[in-house]
């Protein structure tokens, strides 16, 4: 474990969260008025959606559409994303993260049911999506965060009982999920039989129900920020008290206001994006790559604001908890959804992907 710099040493204030330890107002703010924006997009699509949606054949019309769709969930995941920040201040850690990795993991099986319900129904792109949350996080933003952290610290510590712990439920998982289905012999394709399914979805919700319980009840410290930053925890703790807090009952309000309308624009910019590639014949797996891109921006984006912070446990905890989030929570809700409409639910990756999984 490497040692901890001295802040004075390399920090330098530019490169903060801003106006974090600042007054804020007890009115409502900007960011909270553009909860508007999605609730007035979520009830125009909502009346009007089917008729704006039955004919794209104009590409100024569908540009139109998916680019004024893809930008108001943009902007309620960010804006989830700062809820659910104001949170982890106010419940610490691990707490804040957890909630963070439900909220956008919720986001992501919302879009992919929403996916499975239009167009041609593709079958894999729950798997095209959890593999590349897997590959972008892991093989991405993990590297990103530690690059960014260590050219502004030169020296950052993290709690590596924590990262094994995320790992040791993560492999199992992804090999059980993803891996697995392609060698079974009790169903035809990259599938499970519906008692291995009901296996899958019992062995990930307890696996991940377990690692709940450990990492917020019986070994929390795992989880925070080794001992060795406390007395900068403790004076940036004391700067944050001084400033008047807004309830946590009220981020709560609004995080949970955000999400709701992403149900019904997620049902809605599902059809322009089949549309598009199926217009533009490009591979399926393209689908899931755009959806974990778009539930992932703001993780990725915590999660290298913190690095920045010189808070990289945090960092760690937002980037493994939504890999873990993603695979344990994506894959029962989409084998339920293959149980209620009977339909085929593809899981296994291939050969090549295996390797790169590995």
């Amino acid at each position: 474990m490497l040692p901890l710099t001295t802040p004075t040493q390399h920090e330098s204030p530019l490169l903060h969260f801003p106006n974090r330890n600042t007054p804020k107002p007890t009115g409502w703010t900007l960011g909270e008025w553009l909860l508007l924006l999605p609730v007035g997009t979520a009830a125009l699509f909502f009346h009007y959606g089917h008729e704006w949606l039955s004919d794209l054949s104009s590409p100024v019309r569908l540009s139109a559409i998916l680019g004024w769709l893809l930008l108001v969930i943009i902007l309620s995941a960010f804006a989830v994303l700062r809820h659910a920040e104001h949170l982890a201040e106010r419940l610490g850690e691990p707490m804040g993260t957890v909630i963070l990795t439900l909220s956008v993991t919720g986001i992501e099986v919302m879009m992919i049911a929403a996916f499975m319900y239009t167009g041609n129904g593709n079958a894999s792109l729950a798997r095209d999506a959890m593999f590349a949350v897997v590959m972008i996080v892991l093989n991405g933003m993990v590297g990103l965060s530690l690059l960014l952290g260590g050219l502004r610290y030169h020296e950052q510590t993290y709690n590596l009982q924590g990262a094994n712990a995320f790992l040791a439920v993560i492999v199992p998982l992804a090999v059980l999920g993803l891996v697995l289905p392609s060698y079974t012999t009790s169903s035809p394709g990259p599938t499970f039989s519906p008692h291995q399914s009901t296996f899958l979805i019992v062995m990930s919700l307890g696996l991940y129900g377990v690692f709940l319980a450990i990492q917020n009840l019986r070994h929390r410290d795992y989880f925070v920020a080794p001992r060795s930053q406390s007395k900068r925890k403790m004076a940036l703790l004391h700067q944050t008290e001084q400033a008047p807090k807004t309830p946590v009952w009220r981020h709560t309000l609004l995080l949970v206001a955000y999400l709701l309308p992403l149900v019904i624009l997620s049902e809605h910019v599902a059809t322009p994006i089949d549309y598009t590639l199926r217009l533009w014949k490009a591979p399926h797996a393209l689908g899931g790559v755009l959806v974990a891109g778009l539930v992932l921006a703001p993780e990725s984006l915590g999660a290298v604001r913190a690095a920045l912070a010189n808070q990289l446990q945090r960092s760690v905890n937002i980037l493994l908890g939504s890999v873990l989030a993603s695979i344990s929570l994506t894959i029962p809700a989409v084998l339920a959804i293959g149980f209620f409409t009977e339909s085929t639910i593809i899981l296994g990756i291939d050969t090549v992907d295996t390797i790169l999984l590995v």
